[in-house]
């Protein structure tokens, strides 16, 4: 039995949670369903792209912090997954059998991370905005099995920025490094910038807020993430493309943006463009989107091959 409007409405308001597909409409578990999807893929794209980084680990206790967070994140995926499996969908369909372009993680994983500052600055970036946003579901979420799921995850995404953070102060310290994370800073910053979606007067799917899949609009959640990590770079001497606007009373890109990135080179245009074009970079996928999506969909294949020769 599927709930009504008015009876999940009635639920939402007086804050219950739901619990269960039949506590639903078929809106609402769809809602919950592409939200999820974005999260699952999210966690489960940041472990390839992560194991690249950490093979240029300083030492050996770095690589068993690095592998730490990638068995972390792999394991936030599948509790993501295994929710969506208890929505109805297929979960090996989902994982080992989509095309690459059709996961819904944020195109900054789609960029190699090809040295240890460069994870550095991904755990601090990119963790801190998975924080903020799941840190958002877990506070507001009226979906019951996500609220308590994310009490482990929460605590898990802070200790990967903290990570990011420790590495980043320690890098810094020589003028060498210094500049390295400085390289990595221009062009992850407005990356992860990027990773909170489109503007809100642009934002198609707007059930997300109504259903209390999530608390707060995209643009809340990415002055968040610009009111922690734009003072921390400053802290380190670092320059960033943003400032507090006090007449504004909020945190401002400061250079052209949205604008054109280059992958290859990544590298910045000079010329702001419109979330239309970069919407249309996010679907084609970066370079780096076949290699993590064979990476983890090639064991699954090789098991059911040797599973066939066995028969």
């Amino acid at each position: 039995m599927v709930a009504t409007a008015e009876s999940l409405k009635e639920r939402l308001a007086n804050n219950q949670l739901v619990e269960s597909p039949d506590q639903m409409t078929e809106d609402y578990r769809q809602t919950l369903i592409r939200v999820l999807t974005v999260s699952a893929d999210t966690e489960l794209a940041s472990g390839p792209a992560y194991f690249l980084a950490a093979q240029k680990a300083p030492s050996i206790n770095s690589f068993i912090s690095a592998m730490a967070i990638i068995q972390d994140e792999l394991g936030h995926a599948h509790i993501a997954y295994r929710m969506l499996e208890d929505l109805g969908v297929d979960r090996d369909e989902l994982i080992y059998h989509r095309d690459p372009r059709r996961f819904k993680y944020p195109y900054a994983f789609d960029v190699p991370l090809e040295s240890w500052a460069e994870l550095a600055v991904a755990n601090c970036f990119y963790d801190r905005a998975g924080f903020i946003l799941l840190g958002d579901i877990y506070k507001h979420t009226s979906y019951g099995p996500w609220k308590r799921a994310l009490a482990k995850v929460d605590r898990e995404e802070n200790f990967h920025l903290r990570h990011g953070e420790a590495w980043m102060r320690r890098l810094v310290q020589s003028a060498e490094g210094r500049e390295e994370v400085q390289r990595a800073v221009d062009w992850m910053f407005l990356l992860t910038v990027e990773w909170f979606g489109l503007p809100d007067e642009l934002k198609i799917h707007k059930e997300q807020l109504d259903y209390r899949i999530k608390g707060y609009t995209n643009d809340q959640l990415r002055q968040q993430w610009l009111s922690q990590a734009v003072p921390f770079c400053q802290e380190l001497g670092l320059e960033v493309p943003a400032r507090y606007d006090e007449e504004q009373g909020k945190w401002v890109i400061t250079r052209p943006f949205p604008a054109d990135f280059d992958p290859e080179e990544k590298r910045w245009g000079d010329e702001e463009i419109t979330w239309d074009q970069v919407l249309a970079r996010w679907k084609k996928r970066g370079p780096l989107n076949e290699y993590m999506v064979e990476m983890l969909q090639d064991g699954h294949k090789q098991w059911h091959q040797l599973l066939e020769q066995a028969a």
